[in-house]
């Protein structure tokens, strides 16, 4: 953590400023280590703070491994020391990050003596790129999910419903050792599948369908993120056609995935092929998205995308379609992007499976 609030320091000298006020607990942890997000982490020039109360002051102390000063203070107090912190290191300009602080707190905050400078992406920023360390724990995480997706096809069957397929598939991660899901799971059955992001309901699974299962696990607080599309028992050649479409679609993308394409470039790869088998329509979503202590961060792979994709950066490669009324098929793999390709830490076939 160290070597990554020396970087901190760097960044907010290059901008004349003095200190950086840091309250997402995402970002928390990645300078500091702490996992509650029950705490407010402050770097000035001078020293590290992480303010916080009784009821995590061990926890902290242990996390934090003794580089930055524990203070205990109950909420209420919290600010006041800020303000006695930034007063004793002579900050005069500090940064804070203006995408999650709210409007309350910045208000008590701009009464401070001190000018505050939005800085959110900077902030940010070095979680673009992933350390050999971070890249572990994500391949670890998709370990899990892998070894649970294969697992749960054999626990689950038609007549069962989507959320008691969910359940059981949330127990199976938490067995196989992940520390939480990254999301909550979608689990489509039939026509529910055409909806990107349902929501498991009541609805039997059924012969006949295609079931969508979008889904994460967790190590050391990283997200892994995949989906899989498969059949229970026979169906129908629309579906099938649709299918290929996709992972088809979804191949073309990994081949193209190197260090230096742009998200734009990336997501119209697989978009100009399922638009050319005519389901463009029902394309409507990016390609893809950054993953990590966060189940979506920097860089997207999508029409609007600005990104290049660089070495050490996350990216999943999604593409789907959708038909109102009769189902859904998306493919997913998540990847880390080298200078010569990609590292896909899927293991799971994306060959329709049928149960």
């Amino acid at each position: 953590m160290k070597h990554r609030i020396e970087a901190l320091r760097k960044s907010i000298a290059a901008s004349s400023l003095d200190a950086a006020l840091i309250t997402s607990g995402v970002n928390i942890r990645y300078y500091s280590g702490f996992t509650s997000a029950d705490g407010i982490f402050l770097v000035t020039h001078k020293n590290t703070y992480l303010i916080t109360d009784f009821r995590y002051t061990i926890q902290a102390k242990a996390q934090t491994n003794g580089f930055c000063e524990i203070v205990e203070a109950g909420f209420a107090e919290q600010q006041d020391r800020i303000r006695g912190f930034l007063a004793a290191d002579e900050c005069r300009r500090a940064a804070f990050e203006d995408g999650v602080m709210t409007v309350a707190d910045f208000r008590a905050y701009e009464a401070m003596p001190v000018e505050w400078v939005a800085f959110s992406a900077a902030i940010s920023l070095p979680r673009l790129h992933k350390s050999a360390m971070e890249i572990e724990s994500l391949q670890a995480a998709q370990r899990i999910a892998d070894k649970s997706f294969l697992e749960w096809l054999g626990r689950i069957c038609a007549g069962m419903s989507e959320l008691e397929a969910t359940a059981e598939l949330n127990y199976v991660c938490a067995k196989n050792g992940s520390e939480g899901a990254s999301f909550d799971p979608i689990i489509a059955g039939g026509p529910n599948g055409a909806m990107p992001h349902a929501v498991p309901g009541e609805r039997k699974l059924q012969k006949g369908d295609l079931v969508v299962v979008d889904f994460g696990c967790v190590v050391n607080g990283y997200h892994s993120d995949m989906t899989r599309t498969f059949a229970i028992g026979t169906i129908d050649e629309q579906s099938k056609e649709i299918y290929e479409i996709v992972k088809t679609a979804q191949q073309l993308a990994l081949d193209a995935l190197v260090g230096g394409i742009t998200g734009k470039a990336l997501d119209a790869v697989a978009r100009d092929y399922i638009a050319a088998k005519g389901y463009g329509v029902q394309f409507g979503h990016g390609l893809g998205h950054g993953f990590g202590l966060q189940i979506h961060e920097p860089p997207r792979a999508a029409l609007s995308s600005e990104d290049t994709l660089t070495s050490g950066m996350t990216i999943t490669v999604e593409p789907g379609i959708y038909v109102e009324g009769k189902c859904g098929v998306r493919i997913e793999d998540c990847c880390v992007v080298t200078e010569s390709g990609h590292i896909n830490l899927v293991s799971v076939t994306n060959e329709l499976i049928t149960i």
